[in-house]
């Protein structure tokens, strides 16, 4: 689903682009309000995780590949704004590190595979939890179904996009139809990626998940006649054992990156395939930092394929949770700031 340079005229990739800038910075607020002392710490590992899967590329169909998005999953590990923000910094990363996704097409690439995936998938799973029971399965079932819808959701946005400021004359019908069919078999996969990542996370720890707050009932007492609700004590516990959560997540996106991505499908995406296919790749622009020392998720001069793959996703990895904490405990240290003593002192 990246989109390269060239795809999408200047005026609607600059439409895109503010589009983009708005929601992060209106998912950097609303981010200020998620990220606590349970969330804060994983956030910038969530978006390494994601970077790690997204290498993973697994066949669909005949000649096609597709991988995890990661909208769906951000949104509900980390909450919605801030899996807004989890996902936009795997794509900056992408796009300049390993010329993955081109930079002009970079406000294409974050309204569809960020804004559009993170808004459809909290969404789905919210009305779910609602209507669902309170329990651990129904996380994980929501979780599922959220995935599911928010991959063709980013196709029909592609579509859309391109209908509108497409380089190319091509029938937008045809468009429509590769682009949705394809991607709904690629969301299966999304979804069980996400179902089996949020299942197994909620079940051995439900207080990291956001999207599972609420999933138990509050234990109440009786004072005085009237029931009250038992002090929360959950977050004393979390901040126990964040170190280990962290490490394990770490060293998975590590293996991951750095040795299951060697395995994955050599097949061009969906994107790429319907791109060929239909001939709306015909003025694709080479990418401004295609001679980058990692372009391609590669690392230059090193000639062992395996090696090189290996390197460039360990490197990924390493930046990204680096980039994505830096900016997630800054958030969280301008929200401790509005709430502390002298940010409310004049109230």
């Amino acid at each position: 689903m990246h989109v390269p340079d060239g795809f999408i005229d200047a005026p609607i990739s600059a439409a895109t682009g503010l589009v983009a800038a708005t929601a992060v910075a209106v998912s950097l607020r609303g981010a200020r309000r998620e990220l606590d002392e349970r969330t804060a710490p994983l956030a910038g590992l969530v978006a390494a995780f994601i970077f790690a899967v997204q290498m993973l590329n697994f066949p669909v169909a005949a000649g096609t590949s597709g991988h995890l998005l990661g909208g769906a999953l951000a949104a509900i590990l980390v909450g919605p704004y801030t899996g807004v923000l989890c996902v936009s910094v795997v794509l900056l990363m992408q796009g300049i590190l390993f010329a993955d996704g081109g930079l002009t097409a970079l406000g294409v690439n974050i309204t569809d595979m960020a804004v559009v995936t993170t808004v459809v998938a909290y969404a789905v799973f919210r009305g779910l939890v609602k209507v669902l029971p309170r329990r651990r399965g129904s996380i994980t079932a929501a979780s599922f179904v959220a995935a599911v819808l928010s991959v063709p959701a980013a196709a029909v946005a592609f579509t859309l996009i391109y209908a509108v400021g497409g380089t190319t004359d091509v029938s937008i019908g045809k468009v429509a139809t590769a682009m949705i069919g394809v991607h709904v078999l690629i969301g299966i996969g999304e979804a069980a990626i996400t179902a089996l990542t949020v299942g197994a996370v909620v079940a051995v720890r439900p207080d990291l998940v956001y999207g599972a707050r609420g999933l138990q009932r509050k234990l109440k007492l009786r004072v005085d006649g009237e029931l009250v609700d038992v002090p929360d004590t959950a977050p004393v516990v979390a901040a126990r054992s964040h170190r280990k959560v962290w490490i394990t997540g770490l060293v998975a996106s590590l293996v991951l990156a750095g040795f299951v991505s060697f395995y994955a499908s050599a097949s061009p995406d969906g994107l790429e395939k319907v791109a060929a296919d239909k001939g709306i790749d015909a003025k694709t622009e080479k990418h401004a930092t295609s001679d980058s020392p990692l372009a391609d998720y590669g690392v230059k001069d090193v000639e062992n394929a395996r090696l090189s793959g290996g390197l460039a996703g360990v490197i990924g990895v390493g930046v990204t949770v680096v980039a994505g904490t830096g900016v997630f405990w800054t958030v969280r240290r301008r929200r401790t700031a509005d709430v502390s003593p002298a940010g409310t002192s004049g109230v």
